[in-house]
């Protein structure tokens, strides 16, 4: 089954418009049409749909969207099909960042620039470890070894931190949740994450005789560990800027390119346009659901946590039973 492109940009455009009629404060369309059109009045109404549930729509459509097609990514280079954006320690490293800043009473801005300097630091720790003394170890091995140390760092955080005060916003961020997302958060890191999404469109023929294996790639005179360290470093940027500003979000990376690829084929030139589309829809529904379910709004990442293993155990058993 092949999706075109007008689909593709229809179905989060659509799931985003459903979802702005969904919330705490009923709205209906008629009343979301006016204020988008800027004929409905109530200033009331105006400040949830446009203040409120729009910048977390915005933010969930970016969120998910770049997850995917970074996990997709990774999965292509990496020739792992649990592959995902955190493989090389960036949300541990993000989220001893971001618990470092609430520790320290940073505010808001200087928290999320902690989460982020901290993310791209455990991926640079990555790649040092995997080069030590001139030795090749493998990289995602390294990747763990330095998830694991910034695993350790922010556990001590945690044990540090203000159990009354400080220690509930540390869990909160870490389970991911896009409540704090603003119209500015949003601008703050949207140049470096379109630059980043727009390299990686460049590098979409690349990224397929780089899947194929290392030979393979070569023989077309692809220089392999170059391309690799810059297509590394891409993602990483992109997944770190996204962290700072959602937390940690599991599941989406893995998932999503799976069932793009199942949906859209394996050429990466229209797996990055499915990714993209269906991480957003994944993560727009995902949202909604977990502010509109109940008074105290749900973490995302406890919902993408469950829901994700559930449909990659049903995407692999669909898989096998197709071969």
């Amino acid at each position: 089954m092949r999706f075109k492109a007008p689909f593709l940009l229809f179905l989060p455009i659509s799931v985003a418009l459903i979802s702005l009629c969904i919330g705490g404060y009923e709205t209906t369309w008629r009343e979301v049409f006016g204020v988008l059109l800027g004929i409905q009045n109530d200033e009331m109404l105006r400040g949830v749909l446009l203040e409120v549930r729009l910048p977390r729509i915005l933010g969930a459509i970016i969120v998910g969207g770049g997850l995917s097609v970074c996990g997709a990514v990774f999965q292509g280079i990496f020739k792992n099909p649990l592959a995902d954006p955190y493989t090389l320690g960036v949300s541990n490293g993000a989220g001893f960042g971001a618990a470092l800043g609430i520790v320290a009473s940073f505010g808001v801005f200087a928290t999320q620039m902690s989460a982020l300097l901290g993310g791209l630091l455990a991926v640079f720790g990555t790649f040092l470890l995997s080069n030590f003394k001139g030795k090749s170890f493998h990289l995602i091995l390294s990747g763990l070894l330095i998830s694991s140390l910034f695993a350790s760092f922010l556990a001590l955080l945690k044990f540090l931190a203000d159990p009354f005060e400080q220690l509930p916003q540390i869990v909160f961020w870490l389970l991911g949740s896009l409540t704090q997302i603003s119209y500015e958060r949003l601008a703050w890191i949207l140049p470096g994450f379109l630059i980043g999404l727009g390299v990686l469109f460049a590098y979409s023929h690349r990224i397929n005789v780089m899947s194929l294996g290392e030979d393979e790639a070569r023989s077309f005179g692809i220089d392999v560990q170059r391309d690799r360290k810059i297509l590394i470093f891409l993602c990483s940027l992109i997944t770190a800027l996204l962290v700072s500003i959602s937390g940690v979000i599991g599941w989406v990376g893995v998932l999503i390119p799976h069932l793009a690829r199942l949906m859209s084929g394996a050429d990466f030139r229209g797996l990055f346009l499915s990714c993209f589309s269906f991480g957003a829809t994944y993560m727009l529904i995902v949202d909604t659901l977990a502010r509109s379910v109940s008074s105290s709004e749900i973490p995302v990442g406890v919902i993408t946590g469950i829901v994700g293993i559930v449909l990659f155990f049903i995407l692999v058993g669909y898989d096998e039973n197709r071969n």
